[in-house]
């Protein structure tokens, strides 16, 4: 976990948010996914140069808009789907034209392009190494537009996330509910009957939530019976995290120390 540079910016931008009342722990917006590749560098070069990426500071980091994206090695990528985490949404201008650049890119086009009404336009891709992503034509927000989870309890698993770490309640579009973190969505749809694996050994490993102070927070949640993965823990000035919510989503809660 090398994202030292991002956070000092994320406190300045998000330090007056609200939360959720009654929320156990104070989050200040989402901050980051981890996606699991064999080749960290070469796999931030394609998001950059076909998905409208910017580079980051180190070639493992890359960002959309605020959101940031860190690739992290691995020998054997397992994909996306079929994992709780299903997929990642970027939201495009001009998204039919953005096709053409995934395509161009060695990119596996899943759903070609589709106008849902009363939504907006969709399609899915996946990424070359198996990072299911979902491709939206949402000019309200534009950049990293979404997660999406994949549970067996949909309104369970949004009750969780809004009761342990807050999240402005709404639907996307007046249609879909989610929480909404700063300007990313969660959103969580029915796995059925399907067994969904964990995220910790898939292609997009946790998500990550800003927090005022990681211990307090680590602190908090292990009162709520939420299982620690990773104890508070330093890197520079970076103080991050891991928990897991009860479907077996990894959780990243990071902040800046005081210097």
């Amino acid at each position: 976990m090398k994202h030292i540079a991002s956070i000092g910016a994320f406190v300045l931008m998000f330090a007056t948010t609200a939360f959720a009342d009654g929320a156990a722990v104070q989050t200040l917006a989402f901050h980051n996914v981890h996606i699991r590749v064999p080749d960290p560098a070469k796999a931030a070069e394609w998001y950059v140069k076909y998905l409208g990426a910017t580079a980051g500071r180190a070639p493992q980091l890359i960002y959309f808009g605020k959101t940031l994206v860190e690739f992290i090695k691995t020998d054997n990528p397992q994909p996306s789907a079929g994992s709780v985490i299903d997929h990642i949404g970027l939201s495009y201008a001009d998204l039919s034209a953005k096709m053409r650049d995934f395509e161009a890119g060695g990119a596996k086009i899943v759903t070609p392009v589709r106008d849902n009404p009363g939504l907006f336009k969709l399609g899915f891709i996946e990424d070359p190494w198996g990072t299911k992503i979902e491709v939206v034509e949402d000019s309200e927000l534009l950049g990293f537009h979404h997660v999406h989870l994949r549970v067996p309890d949909p309104a369970a698993t949004l009750a969780w996330y809004s009761d342990m770490l807050g999240g402005d309640r709404g639907k996307l579009k007046g249609r879909i509910d989610g929480l909404r973190y700063g300007t990313v969505w969660l959103l969580a749809a029915s796995s059925g009957k399907d067994t969904v694996a964990p995220s910790l050994d898939r292609a997009i490993q946790n998500v990550a939530f800003l927090v005022p102070n990681v211990d307090d927070a680590v602190a908090v949640l292990k009162t709520k019976g939420v299982k620690t993965r990773i104890e508070p823990r330093s890197i520079g000035s970076v103080r991050y995290a891991f928990v897991e919510d009860p479907n077996g989503v990894q959780i990243e809660l990071i902040h800046q120390q005081q210097q």
